[in-house]
């Protein structure tokens, strides 16, 4: 008996160093996540934070709504790289994102779209940002489009590029038609981020810098146009979510960096925290330009618009594309603004 309790005492002091080897290294990977989360925390309060105010919900009505995140995505066209108003709305996006699988889908809004804006009656709805900043675009967004908005994300030409940049570069394929026209847009965005350009030799798929993609968003002079151009925007968005998540932790980091302090957003650090843990899971999936029919004419200023045809039916779509919501009924507000615009 005495030789068993012997041998356990043995194996307990030869088990003591292993224990406290696993508690060292479980104490070293705490402070390195603590170390990573500190210094993540930090960076995000680098961010510009704007508060919506006065945000108006709509679609209520539709019981899907519910199950979505929406964000407001602006791509601010500014020569001084300006986020918070005054400027007009390059790109307007909405990201719909399902709360239970992760899945998200994109929807440009064409920006010469005419619309009602509070207080500056129908016009292009890239206009609402340069009146009022993103707490009226936003509300011009759920107005006109039923939708429930709480948050925007808006970033310049700089921060697009310095993100791509950071990511080792996205991969295009640049079309022949589009390829002098890239060139041209970024040789331009290079001059207002104070940077150099190098000439895309050839069409082709290829991996392209950050003012190369830029440039390559802002393209409008090919068939298409405008609704060709909101493509490109939604195409180079996939290419960056893609590209991140295959990035190294190191590199993500370079690049967070970078964007963060040229972030203007409603989003706090608590909300980016939250929606960067599903980060691995988020798929993007359908993306489409909208409205889906409309007529692009001249209008009675001699300003060519683009008038959905009608604005209940594209918003009835709207809500069967990103919420799955079958015969959906849009408000009374939509049906008073589908008629306004019409006329």
């Amino acid at each position: 008996m005495r030789s068993v309790g012997a041998a356990g005492r043995r194996n307990k002091k030869r088990r003591h160093p292993i224990r406290r080897f696993l508690l060292c290294l479980l104490l070293i990977v705490a402070l390195c996540v603590g170390g990573i989360f500190v210094y993540l925390v930090k960076s995000l309060n680098t961010i510009e934070n704007h508060p919506l105010s006065d945000v108006t919900l709509c679609g209520e009505q539709d019981a899907n709504i519910k199950n979505y995140t929406n964000i407001a995505l602006f791509g601010v066209d500014s020569r001084a790289n300006d986020l918070r108003k005054n400027t007009r709305s390059d790109s307007i996006i909405v990201a719909s994102i399902n709360n239970k699988t992760h899945d998200v889908k994109l929807v440009s809004i064409y920006r010469d779209t005419y619309v009602k804006i509070h207080d500056h009656g129908c016009t292009k709805i890239n206009h609402a940002y340069a009146y009022g900043g993103p707490d009226l675009a936003v509300n011009t967004l759920n107005k006109n489009f039923d939708l429930n908005i709480k948050d925007f994300v808006t970033v310049n030409f700089s921060a697009l590029t310095n993100v791509i940049d950071e990511l080792g570069g996205v991969e295009l394929t640049i079309k022949k038609e589009e390829l002098k026209w890239v060139n041209a847009y970024g040789h331009d965005v290079a001059k207002i981020n104070g940077q150099k350009y190098t000439k895309i030799k050839h069409p082709g798929k290829q991996t392209v810098t950050g003012v190369q993609a830029t440039g390559y968003c802002r393209v409008r002079y090919t068939k298409g146009g405008d609704f060709t151009r909101a493509e490109r925007q939604r195409t180079v968005l996939q290419a960056i979510f893609a590209k991140a998540k295959k990035s190294s932790p190191t590199a993500l980091i370079s690049a967070m960096n970078k964007i963060f302090p040229q972030i203007y957003t409603s989003l706090s650090t608590s909300d980016i925290l939250s929606l960067m843990k599903y980060l691995p899971f988020y798929e993007i999936g359908d993306q489409q330009g909208f409205p889906y029919k409309l007529s692009c004419h001249r209008g009675r200023d001699g300003i060519y618009y683009d008038f959905p045809t009608t604005l209940v039916s594209n918003v009835k779509k709207l809500h069967k594309e990103l919420f799955g919501t079958d015969n959906y009924e849009p408000s009374k507000l939509v049906h008073t603004i589908s008629k306004e615009t019409s006329n």
